[in-house]
């Protein structure tokens, strides 16, 4: 689900791509994940690829519940963890993403 979004946001800019054709909304597809129009997919792409780095396993956990849209315990089952460790590292992920994301905007 993450390559399909991000993949979409890169294309959407793309002339080559037949940038002033009539699009379908990605908000008209069903996605396991309500879009929001504030969020930048290609800098959250960028930023979970580098948490990535840190720590690979809430990176998975973001994908995950994010983009697949699985519950805490649907994602526990998945990766073989405990719900507790799920919710953990779901926690500290968001706050790193929300911390990294925030950092690059001028206000």
């Amino acid at each position: 689900m993450r390559r399909i979004l991000v993949d979409y946001a890169k294309n959407k800019y793309r002339a080559k791509r037949g940038g002033h054709a009539d699009h379908i909304p990605i908000q008209d597809l069903a996605l396991a994940v309500e879009q929001k129009d504030d969020v930048d997919l290609l800098r959250l792409d960028d930023t979970l690829n580098r948490l990535a780095e840190i720590d690979p396993e809430q990176a998975r956990i973001v994908e995950l519940r994010y983009f697949s849209g699985f519950s805490i315990e649907e994602t526990a089952a998945i990766l073989g963890v405990s719900p507790s460790t799920v919710k953990r590292d779901w926690r500290a992920a968001k706050a790193w993403l929300r911390r990294e994301l925030l950092s690059g905007i001028k206000m």
